[in-house]
């Protein structure tokens, strides 16, 4: 297995020894680099089945609403959705939606199954808690996100290809910081952006209050991955970092060129009569580089979000900044800081949820104590 271990407290085992698991020295090597994000985990406590928390039976008109507003699509700014009528766009922005929703949901099974694996390879106990506390959070999302599909469209849709592809290299990839950089910053950062956007535009008061429930364990997610980047980036080789570097932006460039494409959403497009090479012809026409260098000014942007986790974990050099300028202001980005997208709407969550688990007032954020 090759793994680019610089700190004991990522060091792995290969997945098929386990009894390198069972050496008794192990049990007494735990860091406390885990410690306070473990300590957390009761203040984000959130029970999906249980309706104090969410109620899943709470109605939305899909037939004369829409959960995202209409400007959220980029096909209605072609010829192709100046034409389509009132109906055929509603019905188009809830496949989109459900389509959308779906794709967030296989993400969180991708990374159910991810943290999953680590609890099998990482040998430190701390980290292997941690990792084991993920795996429950994320099995309530993936709860979560069935029920909210269910109780709006009744199934989900097929993963994308693209997604498919990349969730699948990551889970059973045999790299560590494969698993730790793909999901823990690639893939949860494009969550806290996909998550922030649909809390501030989605017509929908259910999925606004899910996706604040599940922002308040995502941060604690991303979190992970910042502790395994500030105790590794800065030993590696300069040929690991080229590693690690090159695999996020050709991760980085996959997500930005396919993730949302017509191709990637076909039963979408079948759904509503439409053809997805028409359309994928009439938004490359309408939508320009520079519309999506626009797009990612946007704090929430996923891909905005994507390239500030990688830049904030100092995995971006000037080997590849100038693929990342060419759609956002870099020294812009550097600027802002620390502090991520989703921060402050997961912290309200929080303070939400201790009222109802009866725990202590929040008066230090949670999430910055646990740093």
């Amino acid at each position: 297995m090759t793994n680019i271990t610089k700190d004991p407290a990522y060091d792995a085992a290969d997945p098929r020894d386990f009894p390198a698991m069972l050496e008794p020295e192990r049990y007494n090597r735990r860091s406390t680099a885990f410690d306070k994000i473990i300590s957390a985990t009761h203040d984000h406590f959130w029970d999906p089945l249980d309706p104090k928390y969410i109620d899943f039976s709470e109605p939305f008109d899909l037939e004369s609403g829409m959960v995202l507003p209409e400007d959220f699509f980029i096909l209605f700014r072609t010829h192709i959705g100046e034409r389509m009528p009132r109906e055929q766009k509603i019905a188009f922005a809830s496949q989109a939606s459900r389509w959308q929703l779906s794709s967030i949901l296989h993400g969180e099974q991708g990374a159910l199954a991810l943290s999953a694996s680590l609890c099998h390879i990482l040998k430190d106990p701390g980290a292997q808690e941690y990792a084991a506390n993920q795996t429950r959070e994320e099995a309530r999302h993936v709860t979560a996100f069935s029920k909210y599909i269910h109780a709006r469209w009744g199934t989900p849709l097929p993963a994308g290809p693209t997604l498919q592809t990349l969730l699948t290299e990551i889970v059973l990839a045999p790299e560590v910081y494969k698993k730790i950089v793909g999901m823990q910053m690639l893939v949860e950062g494009l969550a806290m952006g996909a998550f922030a956007t649909l809390y501030k535009l989605s017509n929908d008061p259910l999925l606004v209050k899910l996706c604040q429930l599940v922002m308040t364990d995502e941060a604690f997610h991303h979190k992970f991955g910042k502790i395994w980047a500030d105790r590794t980036i800065p030993k590696l080789s300069q040929d690991e970092h080229n590693t690690v570097e090159d695999w996020a932006a050709q991760c980085f460039q996959t997500l930005l060129f396919n993730l949302v494409n017509p191709e990637q959403m076909k039963p979408v497009y079948a759904n509503v009569g439409l053809d997805w090479e028409e359309a994928r012809e009439a938004i490359v026409q309408a939508f320009t580089d520079d519309d999506r260098r626009e797009q990612m000014k946007r704090s929430s942007n996923i891909f905005r979000v994507l390239v500030k986790t990688l830049l904030n974990a100092g995995i971006i050099t000037e080997r590849t900044r100038g693929f990342y300028a060419m759609y956002i202001d870099m020294e812009e980005l550097k600027a802002e800081g620390d502090r991520m997208v989703g921060d402050d709407i997961a912290e309200d969550g929080i303070r939400y949820l201790m009222t109802i688990n009866g725990g202590k007032t929040l008066t230090t954020p949670t999430m910055l104590a646990a740093e």
